[in-house]
């Protein structure tokens, strides 16, 4: 499993992230079909360690992904300015997702220092935190999907468009 995920690493890096995670197995299944050889991790780093023209059949894949992902982001967002330009959504639809939004980093600062600095019980220091990671992740979200992507992913982008043009 290390020598695969090493030659992700290099080659598709979202494929890597898919692979390490809880759905590894249903990832491996999807490159082993996309590269044509028996659904199992030996298979799989032996047809790329042979055959390093397979890595661009996943660089293909890490892209396609990729584009998937930016799309969504980017429906979402025109859908929102869709509701906020529209002369017959209420005011409710203009201004849930907005009040969400502000529920959610709220409660985020608010459980970061209440958790910090006023201190938790040791029996619900676990439940907290891990209450305070998933505020976090949706904080990053909110963050992400108002002010947009971040350098690096920018980056991406253009080494993604690169790699198209070849």
């Amino acid at each position: 499993m290390d020598k695969l995920l090493e030659i992700l690493k290099s080659a598709a890096p979202a494929l890597a992230t898919a692979v390490a995670g809880p759905l590894g197995g249903a990832a491996v299944n999807a490159i082993a079909s996309k590269l044509g050889v028996e659904s199992s991790v030996a298979a799989v780093t032996a047809a790329l360690e042979g055959n390093p023209e397979l890595a661009l059949k996943l660089k293909e894949i890490d892209l396609k992904e990729f584009e998937l992902h930016n799309a969504n982001t980017d429906s979402a967002r025109k859908m929102n300015a869709e509701i906020q330009s529209s002369a017959s959504a209420s005011w409710l639809a203009k201004n849930t997702a907005y009040t969400l939004d502000i529920v959610i980093v709220s409660a985020t600062i608010f459980l970061a220092w209440f958790a910090f600095m006023k201190g938790v019980p040791e029996q619900n220091k676990e439940l907290v935190y891990m209450a305070l990671g998933s505020l976090i992740t949706m904080s990053g979200t909110v963050l992400n999907f108002h002010r947009g992507s971040s350098q690096g992913s920018k980056d991406k982008n253009s080494e993604l468009e690169k790699l198209k043009g070849k």
